[in-house]
């Protein structure tokens, strides 16, 4: 009968190779690593580091403060409406909002051109034979329409009121 063939493999030491991969990773990553240096010292340079160590130095104290200050009632309506004002945002065809984002700039400059002086009655009257204003006042109206109706019917559908 066949005898069986002894077959042993060396040990390993995992520390032996760690210590010849740790060797040669400077010339394989000569400059992945000088990148990071340069990182390194740009945050140092700007103070980051310094900020870091605080931070780690306090403890949960810079974390509680923070979120201390996320749970105050302001804060929640703050976030709150900054949703609002991002799904209003996206509602918004780009092409009016680029006719306003357009306009407030010219309007801004067209009043301070005019002067510190108020129009008189007669240069009001005569404004509203302008085709532009009679528009502007339309959509102006109309978006005060839109939130009156809004904002009246919120106020009496809420309870206590």
């Amino acid at each position: 009968m066949a005898k069986p063939i002894p077959f042993e493999l060396p040990r390993r030491d995992p520390r032996e190779e760690l210590g010849s991969r740790l060797q040669s990773a400077p010339l394989e990553h000569a400059e992945a690593l000088l990148a990071g240096y340069e990182v390194l010292q740009g945050l140092h340079d700007e103070g980051v580091l310094e900020l870091l160590r605080g931070v780690l130095g306090s403890g949960g104290k810079v974390l509680e403060t923070a979120t201390e200050a996320a749970r105050a009632p302001e804060s929640v309506r703050a976030i709150r409406n900054l949703l609002i004002l991002g799904k209003t945002l996206g509602e918004i065809d780009p092409d009016l909002f680029d006719g306003f984002a357009l306009a407030l700039p010219e309007a801004m400059r067209q009043a301070k051109a005019e002067g510190k002086e108020p129009p008189g009655f007669m240069a009001i009257l005569n404004k509203f034979r302008s085709k532009d204003l009679r528009r502007g006042l339309v959509a102006v109206n109309s978006l005060l329409e839109a939130w009156g109706r809004h904002f009246f019917s919120e106020a009496q559908s809420q309870p206590g009121k």
